[in-house]
């Protein structure tokens, strides 16, 4: 008898295994649920997302681009919400910008693998008996959709830089007289450090790796493919790491941005 047919005969959570097992999925768990409950409660409020207090201008990362919010914020168009935007249904300018990241998250390969074993069981460890019985597979909706994340890559990718601009942005302040002056508070060093932890994850994702490398059989004949190719397996080999770091700063920039604008907490003016 196979080791495999003796898997498929263990109940759900029966296991030879003497260790926790159950830790790692269990923190995954709760990490990503607290997470999807915090962003899903900041991207529908639809206010205390801009900071322009002391001169400095803050844009928390669920709302950026800007699409459409108020005079004073930094919206891309002229009007505080789209025109064909039901009157009936609550607006935030969040829901129209967090499909591109979300998809990049969501499709992950080290996602998929870390919520099928913390919210599917499916498996929930090695060893572990399974609460089914049949492979479902990715070759039907909405698994298949999996396929998708090359794509939402490039839109992940784009989203990158302009949380550069807009940690870039936060260092030029607004004096009382209307003139513009360079410094650094708190707020622009959050929102730097977010676009660089997300800048780590976007691109030492596996299908960047391959885009400019994967596909090459002889890397003597692309030098500068090559050297790309290893500077984004370098960050590939800590993929998981970056993936929790950016998810867990880009939650705190909204946090911090957040009780700026409510006026929690003071933004500091280092210089």
């Amino acid at each position: 008898m196979s080791n495999a047919d003796t898997l498929k005969r263990r109940s759900f959570g029966e296991t030879a295994r003497i260790d926790a097992w159950w830790l790692k999925p269990g923190l995954v768990f709760v990490g990503l649920t607290a997470f999807i409950a915090y962003a899903t409660w900041a991207g529908m409020q639809g206010k205390h997302y801009f900071y322009d207090g002391g001169g400095a201008h803050l844009l928390s990362p669920f709302y950026s681009p800007l699409l459409y919010g108020q005079a004073h914020e930094p919206r891309l168009f002229a009007a505080e919400l789209p025109s064909w935007w039901p009157s009936f249904l609550p607006f935030s300018a969040a829901i129209l910008i967090l499909a591109g990241p979300a998809g990049m998250r969501v499709t992950c390969y080290y996602y998929r693998g870390a919520y099928y074993k913390s919210f599917w069981a499916d498996p929930v460890a090695c060893g572990v008996g399974e609460p089914r019985k049949s492979y479902w597979g990715e070759h039907r909706i909405p698994l298949l959709l999996h396929n998708a994340h090359r794509y939402f890559f490039y839109v992940a990718g784009v989203y990158v830089f302009i949380l550069f601009y807009d940690g870039l942005r936060a260092l030029v302040y607004v004096n009382p007289d209307g003139s513009h002056s360079l410094g650094i508070g708190v707020g622009s060093i959050v929102l730097l450090l977010n676009a660089c932890f997300l800048a780590g994850y976007t691109f030492g994702c596996h299908c960047h790796r391959h885009l400019l490398g994967g596909h090459l059989r002889i890397f003597a004949k692309a030098p500068v493919q090559h050297a790309c190719y290893q500077c984004i397996s370098m960050l590939n080999r800590r993929h998981m790491y970056w993936a929790w770091v950016s998810l867990v700063w880009v939650g705190f920039s909204d946090l911090y941005v957040r009780m700026c604008a409510m006026g929690v907490w003071t933004d500091w003016r280092i210089f």
